[in-house]
């Protein structure tokens, strides 16, 4: 089917408090992978690009190749922007057919984020595209972290309620305690699940978390079995999953978890198959362990059978 608008997808899941999953693609494979896993599972999903990756693949092949693949899912797919630099950026990707886009502005001062996620915001719904926008500072807080420092880092309820009124977001992601990339935590994850509940109740709005992968240490393992050089990595565990989705999270970044997977099966086929030149059979099965991350993910969020 066409690409969907999130703020559809979002209607559901707030109703129904479940989580829909944020991927990040740009390649072929991982597009193969995610849409696969969503369609096998009856689940709506959401395709997200980097900067990074708009510029390693060129938005128009990004696009074209997504919408090869999704027009023929029986599933809806959303096509988000992930941390956009700026409006016209944004204006960019609504140019080519992003569904939602995400405006950062979470490192100026207040009034300016209002300021810059308003222009944005104002330019995307008129072409009736879904807004994600941050406040707060994403880093992992540990255990030893006095209160007014965490404090310092995590979404403040009030500026919160300030700032979506003003800016007229649609989606916010917050800073609750989770970090992005591989190396989120010393140990376990200690996230502020009643800033949660509380930024829930008074905004009522799709909650997203950002940095929310699990970094599995199988995943870990295998990299550094193969040659890889990965150590003291931590993420997210199934239960702090669980907890913030019933809390209001109704969307989860997915990133780091794929980019594991991939280079853990794809150093041990480099390994065990050194006279193999085709990258057909050297990236298939990396493609299908990402698939299968994802549906682990997809299933873990409440979102399997939500089509």
């Amino acid at each position: 089917m066409p690409l969907e608008y999130l703020s559809r997808m979002y209607e559901r899941a707030n109703r129904e408090n479940y989580a829909i999953g944020q991927f990040n693609v740009s390649n072929l494979e991982f597009v193969q992978a995610a849409i696969g896993a969503a369609v096998e599972l009856k689940a709506p999903i959401i395709l997200a690009s980097s900067s990074s990756a708009i510029k390693y693949a060129g938005i128009e092949t990004l696009v074209a190749m997504i919408r090869s693949l999704a027009d023929k899912a029986p599933v809806p797919i959303a096509l988000h922007l992930d941390h956009g630099e700026d409006l016209a950026q944004a204006q960019h990707c609504i140019k080519h057919g992003y569904t939602s886009v995400m405006i950062d502005a979470s490192g100026k001062p207040l009034e300016e984020n209002i300021r810059i996620t308003r222009e944005v915001a104002q330019a995307a719904h008129a072409a009736g595209v879904t807004v994600e926008a941050e406040l707060g500072r994403l880093g992992g807080i540990e255990d030893n972290v006095n209160v007014s420092a965490r404090d310092a880092f995590l979404t403040d309820p009030l500026e919160a309620q300030r700032f979506v009124r003003e800016s007229a977001c649609d989606a916010l992601a917050i800073a609750v305690g989770t970090s992005h990339g591989a190396y989120k935590f010393k140990g376990k994850p200690v996230l502020d699940y009643t800033r949660i509940s509380t930024i829930k109740k008074m905004l009522g709005i799709p909650l997203v978390l950002h940095g929310a992968s699990s970094v599995d240490p199988q995943s870990v393992a295998m990299i550094n079995q193969f040659g890889g050089h990965i150590e003291d990595a931590h993420g997210m565990d199934e239960p702090a999953y669980r907890e913030a989705i019933s809390r209001g999270i109704n969307k989860v970044n997915i990133d780091t978890d794929l980019r594991l997977k991939w280079t853990a099966i794809l150093r041990k086929q480099l390994a065990e198959k050194p006279a193999e030149f085709d990258p057909r059979k050297l990236l298939g099965p990396a493609r299908e362990a990402v698939r299968e991350v994802i549906k682990e993910k997809i299933t873990l969020l409440g979102s399997a059978g939500k089509a």
